[in-house]
């Protein structure tokens, strides 16, 4: 699911490789022992690839009372910044 968290995120990649996309820009592969550092309220998802496995450590703040705010499902469509 697509979905932003107010003061932002970090991921920690702790096995496999999957994929982290930001609103507006190309889908990145990720892999054990990376870090990912998503801004405040930027739109995003992160996940396994469609063939392998991940895990990750994520890692966000609270800010009055709301860590995430969960958006649209990801689609195999290319997103729109606009």
């Amino acid at each position: 699911m697509w979905h932003l968290h107010p003061l932002g995120q970090t991921l920690i990649v702790t096995s496999g490789t999957g994929w982290v996309q930001q609103w507006g820009e190309s889908k990145q592969t990720i892999e054990a022992g990376d870090v990912v550092t998503i801004p405040p309220g930027v739109k995003h998802w992160h996940g396994a690839t469609a063939t392998t496995a991940m895990t990750h450590v994520a890692i966000q703040e609270e800010l009055d009372g709301h860590t995430v705010e969960w958006m649209d499902a990801v689609s195999a469509e290319p997103c729109d910044a606009n």
